[in-house]
């Protein structure tokens, strides 16, 4: 069964770009992509602030970074989310990072050199956080409150992806766990329909989050905010009306009036529920959910 795990992202390398050789002999860096983000308060005020990515780039578009991109280049990225696991050599800790594996790259910005940004054009000078993901609900939504009174749902959604290891020839599998962040009433209707094994599809940004650990050590957890959430294999009535078992084509009914949209109002490019940007998610132990994986290195 397949499932979809796709990353999108438009930001600026912050750092000197520093290419590295694995004892095959292929290249492969680390970019860190800062993304800039608008986004509404709670009393529709906008406001702005940022994204950290870390961004694994490996073969001939690793030597393009090397050769190309500087601190301040504008990058386009698209490739996958990947959770690398291990354990703490002082600890003993499992540890894990979640990263974008690159698998396309584009640089943006034109050989003159970046222009200056015109002013009150803000609608038009955003970047893109953006994460699509198909997979299975790992464990019944989990929903709390926040400290201010918001609810919120965790949900745990798994995907899988396979490949042909290029020296065997053999078929491998990998399966990655994606912490999901749901808020106001979106969460509360998952919470209700959304069960352990349903296939969903979920839309959001990915986001980076600090805390502590009861001994003072800072970790980081790296969530999708959902901003979409499709419960799928459900039968839709819409549809069906408009399927036909012997191929003859289905014609509306007469009795239902075509809907009217020329007075449709556009959404807000900022969606419509702020909360994810105003308060703080309370912890959740995400241990159960992550595979131990060998390291690459």
């Amino acid at each position: 069964m397949f499932s979809l795990n796709r990353v999108q992202l438009i930001g600026y390398q912050t750092q000197p770009v520093n290419v590295r050789q694995t004892p095959g002999g292929t290249s492969v860096t680390d970019l860190n992509l800062v993304v800039p983000t608008n986004f509404k308060s709670e009393n529709g005020q906008t406001l702005s602030g940022k994204s950290f990515h870390t961004v694994t780039v490996w073969g001939g578009l690793a030597e393009v970074c090397g050769q190309f991109v500087r601190p301040g280049a504008q990058i386009f990225i698209a490739g996958r989310l990947q959770t690398d696991s291990w354990d703490d050599e002082q600890t003993k800790e499992k540890r894990s990072k979640t990263k974008v594996v690159a698998g396309e790259m584009i640089l943006l910005d034109p050989k003159s050199g970046q222009m200056e940004a015109p002013l009150n054009a803000s609608q038009i000078l955003g970047s893109c956080n953006r994460a699509d993901i198909i997979g299975n609900v790992t464990k019944d939504p989990e929903m709390r409150t926040t400290t201010s009174g918001l609810k919120v749902l965790t949900v745990g959604v798994a995907t899988n992806d396979s490949w042909k290891d290029k020296a065997t020839g053999e078929k491998k599998e990998k399966s990655e766990f994606h912490n999901v962040v749901i808020w106001g009433a979106l969460a509360e209707e998952v919470s209700q329909h959304v069960k352990k094994g349903n296939r969903v599809f979920v839309s959001g940004r990915v986001q980076t989050r600090s805390w502590e650990t009861q001994a003072g050590a800072k970790r980081y957890t790296t969530e999708v905010i959902a901003e979409q959430f499709t419960l799928l294999g459900v039968r839709s009535t819409v549809a069906e009306e408009s399927i036909s078992a012997d191929g003859a084509p289905r014609r509306a009914s007469a009795s239902a009036p075509a809907e009217d949209f020329s007075h449709t109002t556009p959404s807000s490019s900022f969606g419509e529920d702020p909360s994810p940007v105003l308060a703080s998610v309370p912890d959740i132990n995400y241990a159960s959910e992550i595979k131990v994986e060998d390291l690459p290195f």
